[in-house]
């Protein structure tokens, strides 16, 4: 059935961080998040944008992510209505801009399952009804201070640790949360690109520590030369930032690229596209698990959903949301025993706080169809 869009919401929040968050490309203390907000004949929807401010992470940003919105992925709707299955071949003409692309098609599809009284989850595939998690934990200034950051995540519960790493802060961290916590933590580690091949040797010295996995450790457009990488060494490589569609996940996986994949659906243009991977990951034996990109409860709770798909055997970063914000724009997630619920209401199953959004926004605009 196709949704009749009325308007869309394009709505800016500025969200302190807890503590500044740094990655081998940059330090966040606050996330300018863009939210979009379809309104239909039937009700509303919500969609995050995960562009950071700057083009770090990848080529998006937040206000190019709002600026292609506003002239090019919501003017592409059809006025008649639209099936929320098609919403990615409506704005496939448009190249790139993944991150915007998702956050339109999600707030379609919340708005029209909202409708009908389906949850995101059960619309997925979700055979859970709750999740393991893990939390990400970004570069120290010192390893005494990552051992009390790590204590702190782990008496919260959280089942697995991933530690941010770059050259200069690899081996001597990893070393040091493994003799502290023993071989039963289950431990990742994430360069973020921040590697090339002449570092091989540094690499392999990862293989002593029985890591889960080592996460995008060469560029982002280079699978051939992780494919030569997996060859040499015994740790796991996963691919992040170089699996932008199901096509991708499909040559990494025929490369011999990766052996792991992690899903972030705002990377590869939706949730829809996110199962796509899914299923050709789990046809082909490849263990997926969902990534995070520091987002509120609207962007948690799609991902937690998604997370209950049961290729997703690996624990994500679907940290609860005190490990990011002092205050959500939604009822908080909270870690029970490791785990988070995946909401069971209709749609994302959660929706902004009106106080708490109009507190925290900073800007907003309408655009009419």
């Amino acid at each position: 059935m196709n949704t009749k869009i009325t308007g869309v919401e394009l709505r800016r929040i500025a969200m302190p961080l807890v503590a500044p968050f740094r990655t081998s490309f940059g330090v966040e203390t606050r996330r300018d998040v863009l939210l979009v907000r379809v309104v239909t004949t039937e009700g509303e929807g919500w969609g995050e944008c995960a562009a950071m401010s700057e083009p770090r992470y990848c080529s998006e940003y937040v206000d190019g992510a709002q600026d292609v919105l506003r002239r090019f992925l919501i003017p592409a709707l059809p006025r008649d209505g639209v099936d929320v299955h098609a919403v990615g071949r409506v704005l496939e003409p448009f190249t790139g801009h993944r991150m915007a692309k998702s956050a339109l098609e999600t707030a379609v599809l919340d708005a029209r399952l909202r409708g009908v009284g389906e949850s995101f989850g059960s619309h997925l595939g979700a055979a859970r009804d709750r999740v393991p998690c893990g939390v990400s934990v970004g570069i120290m200034d010192s390893v005494p201070e990552l051992l009390d950051a790590v204590d702190a995540y782990l008496a919260e519960g959280y089942v697995r640790i991933k530690l941010k790493i770059e050259p200069s802060w690899d081996v001597e961290p990893v070393r040091a949360v493994r003799e502290r916590y023993g071989d039963e933590l289950l431990l990742q580690v994430d360069a973020n690109a921040a590697y090339t091949l002449a570092d091989t040797r540094q690499l392999t010295k990862l293989d002593d520590f029985d890591l889960l996995l080592i996460e995008q450790p060469l560029a982002n457009d280079d699978m051939v030369q992780h494919a030569a990488l997996a060859k040499l060494l015994r740790t796991p490589v996963c691919l992040d930032e170089s699996i932008e569609s199901a096509a991708d996940a499909a040559a990494a996986i025929s490369l011999g690229a990766c052996s792991v994949i992690n899903i972030k659906p705002p990377r590869v243009g939706g949730y829809l596209e996110a199962r796509r991977i899914h299923d050709l990951a789990r046809a082909h034996g490849i263990p997926v698990w969902c990534g995070g990109m520091l987002e509120t409860g609207i962007g948690r709770a799609a991902n937690v959903a998604l997370a209950a798909l049961p290729g997703f055997t690996l624990p994500g970063d679907t940290s609860g949301s005190s490990r990011y914000f002092a205050t959500d724009i939604t009822d908080p997630f909270v870690l029970t025993d490791g785990h988070l619920q995946v909401p069971a209401g209709p749609g994302l199953g959660v929706e902004p706080l009106p106080d708490v959004l109009k507190e925290v926004t900073t800007s907003s605009e309408w655009i009419a169809l």
